[in-house]
């Protein structure tokens, strides 16, 4: 028991100190492009590539992140890492007979895709939620959406608003307009089978959608609360 308490103390020390740095450091990948190459591997795909190039904050338009929020989480500016009222609201949908739907916020899709693997266990939720805890403790709100924008997927192996803006729209992603914005961000839930460059009548919806929203958020007012 003492053996296996001081197992837990090492892991649980060695999770601070990986987040904290994170802070700072740029990762240099993360657990979900592993796995994507390892899956790529295993399907003997041998021409498939991880694209992922990091950009840091001021080099991504503005319009990204407003999208980012407006498409994945209207409450990031205001909540702690896990949104309650959406975990309700998809609780009453469940309750009442309807299709159990996601309620994770940017910071627990950035703790799911830098250092876990896909799933819906309770082991992987509990582990999930303890690094959620963790990065909303140590980082501030820019870092983890600077963070998200460079880790989360694009497209079949393309990660990042740097690799998706320079493989689609042929520009960096410091340059990109607001409708360009607004598909990718439409494309987030289901990056392989969605293309912003070419977008399919759902993905023309959405970014509309998206596009309202910003307005309905106030703009570029919103990421005034973000700010480190």
């Amino acid at each position: 028991m003492a053996g296996l308490f001081r197992i837990l103390l090492v892991l649980v020390i060695l999770s601070f100190l990986l987040v904290l740095i994170l802070r700072w450091i740029n990762p240099p990948t993360s657990m979900m492009m592993i796995l994507r190459r390892s899956e790529a591997e295993m399907n003997y795909q041998k021409d498939f590539r991880i694209d992922y190039r990091w950009v840091d904050w001021d080099q991504i338009a503005l319009h990204l992140p407003l999208a980012v929020i407006a498409a994945e989480d209207q409450n990031f500016p205001i909540h702690h890492g896990f949104d309650l009222e959406a975990i309700t609201k998809a609780l009453k949908v469940y309750l009442t007979g309807g299709r159990l739907r996601g309620a994770s916020t940017i910071t627990q899709q950035v703790a799911k895709n830098l250092f876990l693997w896909p799933g819906k266990s309770l082991l992987r939720k509990g582990i999930e939620a303890y690094f959620t805890a963790l990065i909303e403790i140590f980082w501030h709100k820019q870092r983890v959406l600077e963070v998200y924008m460079n880790i989360a997927e694009f497209g079949d192996g393309i990660f990042g608003a740097e690799a998706a803006c320079q493989r689609y729209f042929g520009k960096p992603a410091g340059n990109i307009r607001l409708r360009e914005a607004a598909r990718l961000a439409a494309v987030l839930p289901y990056p392989r089978a969605m293309n912003p460059k070419r977008p399919s009548a759902y993905v023309s919806e959405r970014a509309q959608w998206i596009q309202r929203q910003i307005d309905q958020m106030g703009g570029k007012r919103v990421l005034e609360k973000i700010k480190s």
